[in-house]
């Protein structure tokens, strides 16, 4: 009998860790995921979750593992088992090169006193530092990584908080020709995946993946194929 599918969840909506190009869903979550579940012995199937939806899923049993580019908070660590971290990164400021008092965006102390608007994805390690820090700020809390770059760059929004995969990928290759970002963190943060406290056979199965990985030098192809601008800098 052959063994069950590796259910991974993951929330489509952050290039270039998980998000749908052409119809599918790809960025390197969903490669983690397809070469976990081969060195597994087992199918993969990948569940599409809205984020806040995620942790949830896992809870009830709808997914064994959550991949989709999560931080590890004291919060999350009260209700998900994580593996050992992946990618270590931090909280950005990002915001349009052209805009006059772009200055104040770019230092952590500076942007702690704005009074302009402030965007951040509703629900991420994003929307606390920026509640939590940003005193003054308007808030204004968005859908998705993507729409908050939109409003960026038509205007509705002056700055927007989310953390350095974005601001990579702002900066990588292909630099974006409106926006930026001072690369300076806000916060220490660790990207990790997740499965329910229970699940000790699969928690321990991960870790000894991502451990081969990082001797066979495995994870760091991974990683420099998807944010190229961190590896590179």
């Amino acid at each position: 009998m052959s063994p069950p599918a590796l259910r991974v969840g993951t929330a489509p909506q952050y290039p270039p860790l998980a998000f749908t190009q052409h119809g599918h869903v790809t960025g390197l979550e969903v490669d983690c995921a397809r070469s976990v579940a081969d060195e597994l012995g087992r199918r993969v199937e990948v569940v599409e979750l809205a984020w806040e939806a995620l942790i949830p899923a896992l809870e009830s049993g709808q997914i064994d593992v959550i991949m989709s580019g999560m931080s590890i908070t004291a919060a999350r660590a009260r209700r998900v088992w994580f593996v050992s971290p992946y990618l270590h990164t931090g909280q950005m400021a990002i915001f349009r090169k052209a805009e006059a008092d772009r200055l104040q965006f770019s230092a952590p102390a500076l942007l702690a006193l704005t009074q302009r608007r402030v965007g951040f994805v509703a629900g991420t390690t994003g929307a606390a530092y920026v509640h939590g820090h940003l005193p003054q700020a308007q808030y204004v809390p968005l859908g998705s990584v993507d729409e908050g770059l939109q409003a960026l760059r038509v205007g509705d929004i002056d700055v927007f908080v989310h953390d350095a995969v974005t601001a990579w990928r702002v900066g990588d290759h292909e630099a974006d020709e409106t926006l930026t970002s001072s690369f300076t963190p806000l916060t220490e943060e660790s990207l990790a995946w997740a499965v329910r406290p229970t699940d000790a056979a699969l928690h321990r199965d991960l870790e000894a993946v991502l451990e081969r990985w990082r001797r066979s030098g495995r994870l760091q192809a991974l990683l420099q194929k998807w944010l190229t601008f961190h590896v590179r800098g």
